[in-house]
């Protein structure tokens, strides 16, 4: 029967998928397209087809928003404890340490300094990898570090954050950070020392109430997720649909809740020129 009968064409097909090492193409859930994890690379993480922009981890942002082999890490090893003993399907105080195994940093936050096209800058990038890129004590401490270097040294600072929120297992100390980290803006500004916000996909919770949009430039992806409380929980909230595009960077552009939409392949150019403009 030939619909039983297996072509050589087909067994053919099937012996190069299996030749075809894993982890070398990733699909592009905006459109569909199969992409090569090289040709991903080498369009800084976003896709050839529509455009649509992947998250990326900190290493990464540093490494295209940065001059190469500027960047200098501080407090990298510093680790959160756990003072509320807290527990939910694990301890707190082993998830930390498989976070730490998982990603190879310490928390979900890396600062130091760096230039940006010669432009001297204090530089902190959060990582969604690690606990979905919520905010605890040490996020907030790092950030808080960022922002003092920036106003003894009067180097501009540049933020990119990439968060869930605040981060559960730390309960109001978490809390706290958003205080703190918007009080120690609030002398930032008063120095006229410039801060640009960069907000990635997605940057939602404490994160977005506090540091993440308190820029004097706060720039979004194209299709970031930006908010407070998701879309799904203002949807049950309400019992209404959401407008299209609700919480994503152009929708917020559109009713001024950020000053610019940049491609990624242009972030480094735009960050530059806007240093350069607070310099002039």
């Amino acid at each position: 029967m030939a619909w039983f009968k297996r072509s050589q064409e087909n067994i053919a097909a099937e012996t190069q998928k299996r030749e075809t090492p894993d982890g070398l193409w990733t699909k592009c859930d905006q459109c569909g397209e199969i992409v090569h994890k090289m040709e991903l690379e080498k369009n800084l993480h976003t896709c050839p087809k529509c455009n649509a922009h992947f998250r990326i981890g900190s290493k990464e942002y540093l490494d295209l928003l940065l001059d190469e082999g500027s960047f200098k890490e501080h407090d990298r090893k510093m680790r959160s404890a756990d003072p509320l003993k807290f527990v939910d399907t694990k301890r707190y105080r082993d998830r930390t340490p498989e976070a730490i195994k998982k990603t190879g940093l310490y928390d979900a936050v890396r600062w130091g300094t760096g230039t940006v096209q010669g432009h001297p800058v204090v530089c902190a990038a959060m990582d969604f990898s690690f606990i979905g890129g919520s905010m605890g004590s040490v996020v907030g401490e790092k950030v808080g570090r960022a922002i003092d270097r920036a106003w003894k040294s009067e180097t501009p600072l540049v933020a990119v954050s990439s968060s869930g929120g605040a981060r559960m297992m730390e309960g109001a100390l978490s809390l706290m950070q958003m205080a703190k980290t918007s009080a120690k803006l609030a002398r930032l500004a008063d120095a006229h020392i410039p801060y640009i916000s960069i907000l990635t996909d997605p940057t939602t919770g404490g994160v977005t109430a506090s540091y993440a949009m308190l820029g004097d430039i706060n720039i979004g992806e194209p299709g970031a997720l930006i908010g407070f409380a998701g879309p799904r929980v203002i949807r049950q909230t309400i019992g209404k649909d959401l407008p299209p595009g609700f919480q994503r960077a152009e929708f917020l552009l559109e009713h001024g809740f950020l000053d610019i939409v940049v491609d990624r392949k242009e972030m480094k150019a735009t960050v530059a020129a806007l240093l350069a403009h607070f310099a002039g």
